[in-house]
This record gives structure tokens, C-alpha cells and sequence, in this order.
């Protein structure tokens, strides 16, 4: 043959187990704040203490865990400071990613950018019809990261990466605020034909003006939340 393909990889037992737990934890199945258990995780996902303790540690690093000295570990919370946090680092990266998307478009045209961004924006109106708030939130998750994928800078990607898992919760606590779906993919059209409209200025104010907005009124929410009666 005169070409090579990578061989197949399979995952190791930690690398699964985080997988899984990581996604549980995004998702909603396992809820916010909730005590986890070294003895109850390994037998829920067939694996030693030991292999559970080294996925702990892993999700502890993405900041989806939280393990506390003497007691044990609990699944990340949101507090009005962890979302002030967040959403003020993810518009610094996103509205970056805006502005080198649409110079991207302003240079080189649109296709095949339109068509990329079209599909996840159809998958977003999708998931609002089904309204299912796991898909509607992986969804808007991925509309935003294709954008930061779309930049074509690398190392603004490596610095999503970081955060990513904790925004994909983020976005389904802002998300879950909000009645009707629908609204949820009416909020997104505009920042896509922000994009494709290759005026990088636009592109920047239309994502800064989104996350500013829906990252205080989720912070208005948790302060309210929290607040002693």
C-alpha cells in the first residue's frame, strides 16, 4: 500500500472511567455539590478504589471536582463568584475568537466557515424543539466551541480546553434560567451572522454584549439563591 493509517487506540481503564464520570458530571446526571465516594464510584463503574481515586484527582484538575482534606470529594458548584469567574475568562476568549473568525471571513470568504457554523446552529434549533436541557446545552456548548476551533489559533484553543467542561456546566445553569427554548437559538442567530458578516468589530460587540449579559443575570440568580431568607 503506499499510504499508512494510525493504529487503532484503545482507552485505557482511567481514561474511560474519567470519560464517563466527566460526562455524567456535565450532563447533569450527577448533580452539583454532590458528595462522591471512592467505594460507591468503584462499584458503579466496575473499577478499583485506586483507579477511581486517580480519576478524582484528573476531574479535580479540570475544576469538576472538588476534594477537600479529610473529608473527601464533592462535584463542583456555582457560586456568583465562580460565574462572574467564568463568564468574564470565557468572553476574553471568545470574543478573541469572534474577531479572528470574522477577519478570517473578511479575508478568505465565507465557505466553507458558513456552512460549519449553519450546522451547529442547526443543531442548536433542533435540540430547542426536542427541548431536552443536556442536548440543548451540549448544543449551545458546541456552536461556541466551533467557534474558538474556527480562530485558527492554537493556543487560544489549548486555553479553552481548560475551561471547557466547566463552561459546557455553566452554559446549562444559564440555559436551565430560560422558559422557552426557543429563545435560546433566537439569542444565537445574531451572533453567527455577526461572524459571517466579516466585520471583526461586530463580531466582538455581538459575543461581549451575549456573555456579559447572560453571565449577570446567572450571577444575579446565584446571589439571590444563596441569600439567607
Amino acid at each position: 500500500m503506499s499510504f499508512t493509517v494510525a493504529k487503532v487506540q484503545r482507552k485505557s481503564t482511567e481514561t474511560e472511567a474519567a470519560d464517563l464520570l466527566r460526562q455524567a458530571i456535565v450532563r447533569g446526571d450527577v448533580p452539583l455539590g454532590e458528595r462522591l465516594t471512592e467505594v460507591a464510584l468503584a462499584k458503579q463503574l466496575g473499577v478499583s478504589r485506586t483507579t477511581v481515586r486517580t480519576v478524582l484527582h484528573q476531574l479535580v484538575q479540570e475544576g469538576l471536582v472538588n476534594q477537600f482534606p479529610y473529608v473527601g470529594w464533592s462535584v463542583m458548584t456555582l457560586s456568583p463568584r465562580d460565574a462572574w469567574e467564568l463568564y468574564t475568562l470565557r468572553s476574553s476568549l471568545e470574543t478573541l475568537a469572534a474577531k479572528l473568525v470574522a477577519d478570517r471571513v473578511k479575508n478568505s470568504g465565507m465557505a466553507p466557515i458558513k456552512d460549519v457554523l449553519d450546522a451547529r446552529l442547526a443543531d442548536l434549533e433542533q435540540a430547542c424543539e426536542e427541548g431536552s436541557q443536556a442536548s440543548i446545552a451540549a448544543a449551545d456548548m458546541a456552536l461556541h466551541r466551533t467557534c474558538v476551533d474556527l480562530s485558527g489559533h492554537g493556543r487560544l484553543r489549548s486555553q479553552y480546553d481548560q475551561i471547557q467542561h466547566q463552561v459546557q456546566i455553566y452554559i446549562r445553569s444559564s440555559d436551565g434560567l430560560i422558559r422557552e427554548p426557543a429563545l435560546i437559538f433566537e439569542q444565537h442567530k445574531p451572533l453567527v451572522a455577526a461572524l459571517l458578516s466579516g466585520d471583526p468589530v461586530a463580531a466582538q460587540a455581538a459575543f461581549a454584549t451575549h456573555l456579559g449579559s447572560e453571565g449577570a443575570i446567572l450571577e444575579s440568580h446565584l446571589a439571590t439563591s444563596a441569600a439567607p431568607e
